[in-house]
């Protein structure tokens, strides 16, 4: 039998379809069911789900969601982590429940893990596909820090607005960026992320964080040979030394965890996915979607 896995990264997808629903509308304006429960992101989600499903046609489905950003173990390393990002609207956090009912009464298989980010689960599940199953595994989100999990049977499907979603797989990394994708997190270490809060090297951008990196391989021997460092990055030797703290740092908040035992231990059987269209549909009547899944 031919096995595909099919990972989502849950709050990526959720936020994306509240945020698009709900644009210009204040609370109020947002669509609810008789019982009250706000279901504006709900229905394109679950229609998101269900394309996925219908294109991919995944034998195995995994949801990973994130947990507070106090309770990892990067906000441990770095206190001032994520610090930048808004709380999530109430709606949206109601909306987050009311799915994660849904997917365990349809039988889909989803995982918070405390310390970890969905990032860290994403990257051990698809690891360890790779790895056993040696199969096609799509991961659903539209996050580039998960860049660094392509391999020659993991790829990333991204949503681009006007062309639809997009399969970028590991030949699409290494034509566009000439490393390997496990080098992204070293690029990153240098270049930071805003979104994260994550420092990165001042002053080195993207015109010296890519071409540094297919160059030397990784930050730690751009370190080993800063002394000798080609004369065509003289202008950032001071500020990679200066900055030298932060970039290690910041290779440490961007690296993906892929040793969890959490995953490791879990069985495929358990990830096993059979669609009951009666079941999708009996749920999304009683959350009066007005939507009706179809084979």
């Amino acid at each position: 039998m031919n096995e595909t896995l099919l990972v989502i990264d849950g709050f990526n997808l959720l936020s994306r379809c509240y945020f698009a629903t709900s644009y210009g509308r204040d609370e109020a304006a947002l669509t609810r069911n008789s019982k009250g429960q706000f279901t504006n992101a709900l229905r394109v989600t679950i229609q998101k789900m269900h394309a996925l499903i219908h294109q991919y046609e995944p034998s195995h489905i995994f949801v990973a969601w994130d947990v507070k950003r106090e309770d990892t173990k990067r906000k441990d390393t770095y206190a001032l982590y994520k610090q930048t990002r808004a709380e999530l609207p109430e709606p949206l956090i109601q909306q987050y429940e009311t799915l994660k009912q849904f997917f365990d009464t349809v039988g889909i298989y989803q995982m918070s893990l405390s310390s970890y980010e969905a990032d860290d689960l994403i990257g051990a599940l698809a690891s360890k596909w790779s790895k056993e199953k040696q199969s096609p595994g799509y991961i659903y989100s539209n996050d580039r820090d998960l860049l660094q999990l392509l391999d020659q049977h993991i790829s990333q499907i991204i949503a681009k607005k006007q062309v639809g979603d997009l399969v970028y797989g590991f030949k699409h990394f290494q034509e566009e960026y000439n490393i390997h994708p496990r080098q992204w997190v070293d690029v990153k270490a240098l270049l930071g992320d805003k979104s994260d809060n994550i420092p990165g090297v001042p002053g080195v951008g993207e015109k010296a964080a890519l071409p540094l990196i297919q160059q030397y391989g990784s930050i730690h021997e751009i370190y080993a040979q800063i002394e000798q460092l080609d004369p065509a990055f003289n202008r950032y030797k001071k500020k990679l030394a200066e900055g030298k703290e932060l970039g290690m740092l910041s290779r440490e908040l961007a690296e993906i965890i892929i040793d969890i035992q959490e995953i490791s231990m879990l069985s495929w059987e358990e990830l096993t996915f059979m669609y009951d269209y009666e079941r999708w549909n009996k749920e999304i009547q009683s959350l009066e979607l007005n939507i009706r899944i179809r084979s």
